[in-house]
């Protein structure tokens, strides 16, 4: 068994669920019944980086608002997967469309509906409140909660382990 640090060189892709992950597991709602999300600045700033860097980045969630699409879309992720009802079958389309293994990708879920597909990864992660069926799949698990910096702690372990974090920022 490998342990995470080795892992991590084998990452050549990232996938993300956002409720409890890229979002905290509250949010409010829009007067309009719309769920109103946060989004760490942090998390954003490390997909960003890793876009630029010519990492495949997937979004797949079950939720399906324009505001999401959005702001993931504006920060260079191009495969969004929105009202995933069955994450799996996205996952697997997405390995295909960017011609993954999924030994080299890290996927980071908080709850149920992202069970089968941390099965199937290489490198399954969570945030620090993930349910506990998901932190025993994982590989890692953050010190940092959903919405909270989790996306940026590994993101930016992985970038570091592949000498790509630095201090140069003109990417």
């Amino acid at each position: 068994m490998t342990n995470f640090k080795e892992d991590l060189m084998q990452v050549k892709a990232f996938a993300f669920d956002v409720d409890g992950v890229l979002s905290s597991d509250t949010i409010a709602m829009h007067p309009m019944g719309e769920p109103m999300r946060t989004a760490n600045i942090k998390d954003g700033f490390a997909l960003q980086k890793a876009a630029k860097l010519g990492y495949p980045i997937a979004i797949i969630t079950g939720g399906n608002t324009d505001a999401v699409k959005i702001r993931y879309t504006n920060l260079g992720v191009e495969d969004i997967y929105m009202s995933s009802s069955h994450k799996m079958v996205d996952f697997e389309a997405w390995m295909e469309k960017r011609a993954l293994k999924p030994e080299n990708v890290l996927y980071m879920g908080d709850d149920l509906p992202d069970f089968h597909v941390m099965q199937r990864v290489g490198v399954p992660v969570c945030p620090s409140d993930a349910v506990e069926e998901i932190k025993s799949l994982c590989k890692y698990i953050s010190d940092r909660k959903g919405g909270k910096g989790c996306v940026r702690d590994v993101i930016e372990q992985v970038l570091r382990a592949h000498g790509k974090w630095g201090s140069d920022y003109r990417w």
